[in-house]
């Protein structure tokens, strides 16, 4: 309990440091944001009564008090404790309402991907293992480093040019084919799939390379451990040694590592769905920044940091469970 007591603890410590980051950066900007949005209305040719009132709105949209700092610090906690994460300057709705209709759409891509990612690196990286040294293991080695040195945006560019423009296989652009009425049907899913299917291979192909070298040598290390030779000698087979006691093993460290991509790679969705116009909470994001959005910045920020902190927890809280040699976050402690 008290280790579960520390990490909760710490995951919470961590967003409020988040919050009171995003609660400072906004306010110590030269002049802070009211003067730099006061400065665009001033480009506009509005008169100083037109502008005295969209300042105002402006106000109220970010939550921005005139009131000394530390009560304008409780109050900006307390909105976001309530769900209140202030108005969309340029759309003037609520900053969650248009965030949560877009996050799902990245978690999906991203869940997808990095499912695929660790199926291949699962598979691809015991089979290298199992075959060290051998013409199939250096040019998989290789492989997997060039591939992993390709930033992902590259090879999104490249798969839109050739698989998008050129050959007309999948869609540039979109989250869906446009819809009158939206139903959860199989060419519902397939159209979804259609257009989600550049994106998560981007992510896939730059990826499963450098998850397989981590398979490989979890794989290589568990085949040196003295159970396996045990195992050998007592007769298993080849099958049954690799699935039960090799694979099982080299996976249990990559646990860990399967959620933190997932945060990590949600992260990553800015600059992807700026390249496939895939309106997730990546583009959502790039696009307040155009526009100096600061309510929707500060709140896809703060989604973004919630969403790693929480995946990290949910695997430090239940390492313990798939791996029952480690207790209580002690991995010196095993059978």
């Amino acid at each position: 309990m008290r280790y579960y007591a520390e990490r909760v603890a710490r995951s919470v410590l961590t967003v409020w440091a988040a919050v009171t980051l995003t609660f400072g950066i906004l306010r110590l900007m030269p002049g802070g944001p009211l003067v730099q949005l006061r400065g665009q209305l001033s480009r506009r040719n509005m008169s100083p009564e037109e502008i005295e009132n969209q300042m105002a709105v402006y106000k109220e949209r970010l939550n921005y008090a005139d009131a000394p700092i530390h009560e304008q610090y409780i109050t900006y906690v307390s909105s976001l404790l309530q769900g209140d994460f202030g108005e969309s300057l340029k759309e003037g709705e609520p900053v969650l309402q248009l965030i949560g209709e877009a996050l799902p759409w990245t978690v999906f891509v991203m869940t997808v991907a990095t499912i695929l990612i660790f199926a291949i690196a699962i598979v691809w990286g015991a089979l290298t293992a199992y075959r060290e040294g051998s013409t199939f293991d250096k040019v998989s080695s290789v492989a997997g480093v060039l591939l992993g040195s390709i930033p992902f945006y590259v090879f999104a560019f490249i798969l839109l040019l050739f698989l998008a423009y050129e050959n007309k296989f999948f869609p540039a652009s979109g989250r869906m084919t446009p819809l009158t009425d939206v139903e959860l049907t199989v060419d519902f899913i397939v159209d979804v799939l259609h257009h989600a299917a550049l994106p998560i291979a981007s992510v896939v192909v730059v990826q499963a390379g450098l998850q397989m070298l981590s398979m490989r040598g979890n794989s290589i290390q568990v085949l040196g451990e003295d159970y396996v030779r045990v195992a050998r000698l007592r007769g298993l087979s080849d099958r049954r040694i690799s699935t039960r006691y090799v694979a099982r093993n080299a996976i249990l460290p990559m646990y860990t590592g399967f959620l933190t991509l997932i945060g990590f790679n949600i992260g990553n969705s800015v600059i992807l769905e700026q390249v496939f116009t895939y309106r997730g909470i990546g583009y959502v994001m790039f696009d307040a920044l155009e526009v100096q959005d600061y309510s929707i910045l500060m709140g896809v920020f703060l989604v973004f940091t919630i969403i790693l902190v929480v995946a990290v927890l949910i695997a430090d809280l239940t390492y313990s469970w798939v791996d029952p040699r480690v207790k209580s976050g002690d991995a010196s402690e095993a059978y």
